[in-house]
């Protein structure tokens, strides 16, 4: 697994990879046998975020101390991290594979940044209202690990890409990892103290709490665990989520997903030794998914070729490694406008929820310039840049721009390529990179370039902690698309036996969205004099308030959305009511 073609000739490098393979086979087997899936040259690296992960973990986890120093031992080795990646090296062999990893093939590990501090938060313990507070905290969590994994697939010439619309199945199918971890784990939980479930399940189940904390089997215990059980696999089982997927990733994703319900078999079948061992499924089980796995994944990975770093070599020309996670983010505030006008005072609770902008009239712009179209694009990348600084400043908590439609492929291709060239270099150049501003990507994968879909889902997951604005870039988008794609997922949910058609509501319509929480949108605001809504969040948009005005995007700033937003302010808005009354 460690030879000179995959580590080089270092041998403490050497050493370092074989403890994360060793540690990985012992304290993980299944997650072993899935590495074991994929072909030879990539194990070390899924071997080195293992152990890294693990690692963090049992930081976090060691009762032996107190909590406060469990966290500063967490804290520490972030730390070093951080001060290590530049280096290249690490005293700690697991953080020495993982360094090496991340500098050979070109792992961004500031997107794990989160994920590692939520540990140190951890040791504090967790307590969770609702399955909303239970799934953000399990998807912090796992997703960026996950993301490193595809991210590797993606170096090696073997793209993971997720349509859009199976965004959210996989990381409904990440929930059914995290709670299946949690059931298996729960008799090591419950002798700690810790009982990582939401009082919304707890609730259904009167008593359930008190029962588990005193590790007793009772009705209300059973029903609850059958309820989740079942809650799993349902999270689990994502058919449609490897589906135009490259066999290989597809094999390991549907393996994992096979391990997953032996092991919720094995959950079951435990009743009362639950509380106090924890259940495994039997070697003969596990063999039934592995053998026609192997056969698979071998199939499947000798017809790819592969793109594989060559080992690193020490020295002075060795270029730098990627961005470290820092321990702590501190956001500066957007520029001011140059007039320095400021914006206007208005408060919260009248500001709109949700603004989104159909940014027309670029290529009018430059043709009364006597400027090719792509020309006014690139101007209204500056106006795009003015509204998220403006949005900042006023405390909007949602943008969202109409960035390129399913038919703005009609155009010439020469407009095309450069609109396309021109969200490419603004997402390389990362202007929002130091503002409180998250970013999303609504629309669809299948046409875009790969290197623009790879940024988007980079950006996606490098700021989805942030809570200041969520700013959603709507590329290769289309409102009947959306609507389209929408009915198909509940046609799916309701083949598979999950709903009733007869009883489908609008909350279930909006559940099945491609992006299920984007919020109404309050104000929809067009430039360029048209006054149309043009196949633009139809769903959103029913009680939208209108606002049109003649400028051409390019020559719009921050002011033209400040004035916006205090014209809706002075709006009535009634959703279907009576008018009031004086």
């Amino acid at each position: 697994m460690t030879g000179l073609p995959v580590t080089g000739d270092d041998p403490s490098l050497r050493a370092a990879y074989r403890l994360c393979r060793r540690l990985t086979r012992e304290q993980d087997p299944a997650e072993y046998a899935l590495i074991q899936l994929v072909p030879a040259p990539l194990r070390p690296a899924l071997h080195a975020l293992w152990a890294a992960a693990n690692a963090l973990d049992d930081l976090g986890d060691d009762r032996t101390a107190p909590a406060a120093e469990r966290a500063a031992r967490v804290e520490a080795w972030i730390t070093a991290l951080h001060r290590e990646l530049p280096t290249g090296s690490s005293p700690d062999p697991v953080r020495h594979a993982l360094v090496d990893t991340a500098a050979r093939w070109r792992l961004d590990l500031s997107e794990l940044r989160d994920a590692m501090v939520q540990v140190r938060d951890d040791t504090r313990g967790r307590r969770f209202d609702d399955w909303a507070a239970w799934r953000a905290w399990g998807r912090d969590n796992l997703l960026p690990w996950f993301g490193q994994v595809r991210t590797l697939f993606d170096r090696a010439g073997v793209p993971v890409a997720l349509r859009l619309d199976a965004r959210e199945s996989y990381e409904e199918f990440l929930d059914g990892v995290r709670l299946t971890d949690i059931l298996s784990d729960l008799s090591a939980d419950l002798a700690e103290g810790d009982l990582l479930l939401p009082d919304e399940v707890l609730d259904r189940y009167p008593g359930s709490a008190a029962d588990l904390a005193d590790r007793r089997w009772s009705p209300a215990v059973s029903a609850l665990i059958t309820h989740l059980t079942g809650l799993a696999r349902q999270w689990v089982t994502q058919g449609a989520l490897t589906r135009g997927m490259h066999p290989g990733p597809a094999t390991v994703l549907h393996t994992m997903a096979a391990l997953l319900h032996a092991q919720l078999d094995a959950v079951d079948s435990a009743g009362p030794d639950l509380l106090r061992t924890q259940p495994r499924p039997t070697v003969l089980t596990r063999a039934r998914v592995l053998a026609p796995a192997r056969a698979r994944a071998a199939l499947a990975w000798s017809l790819t070729p592969l793109t594989v770093p060559p080992p690193r070599q020490a020295g002075p020309h060795e270029p730098p490694a990627p961005a470290p996670p820092s321990p702590a983010t501190a956001f500066r505030p957007p520029p001011p406008h140059p007039s320095g006008e400021r914006p206007p005072r208005i408060p919260p609770g009248d500001l709109p929820a949700h603004v989104a902008v159909i940014m027309d009239g670029n290529g009018r712009w430059a043709q009364q310039r006597g400027l090719p179209r792509h020309e006014g694009h690139r101007a209204g990348s500056g106006a795009v840049r003015e509204m998220v600084h403006g949005a900042l400043e006023v405390g909007l908590r949602h943008l969202t721009l109409y960035t390129f439609s399913t038919e703005n492929w009609k155009r010439g291709t020469e407009e095309v390529d450069a609109i396309l060239d021109l969200l490419r270099r603004e997402l390389t150049d990362n202007p929002f990179e130091d503002l409180d501003v998250r970013l999303r990507w609504h629309g669809r994968t299948g046409r875009l370039p790969a290197e623009l879909t790879e940024l988007l889902h980079l950006r996606e997951r490098t700021t989805r902690t942030r809570t200041g604005l969520t700013l959603t870039m709507c590329i290769d988008y289309g409102g009947r698309d959306e609507l389209t794609r929408t009915a198909a997922a509940l046609a799916r949910r309701v083949r598979a036996g999950h709903l009733d058609p007869d009883l489908i509501t609008e909350e279930d319509f909006a559940r099945h969205l491609p992006l299920a929480d984007l919020p109404d949108v309050d104000l929809l605001w067009r430039t360029g004099s048209e006054q149309r809504t043009s196949n633009f969040l139809p769903w959103h948009t029913a009680y939208a308030e209108l606002h049109f005005t003649p400028d051409l995007w390019p020559d719009t700033d921050r002011r033209h959305l400040w004035q916006a937003v205090t014209a809706y302010t002075h709006r009535q808005r009634r959703h279907g009511t009576a008018p009031a009354t004086s």
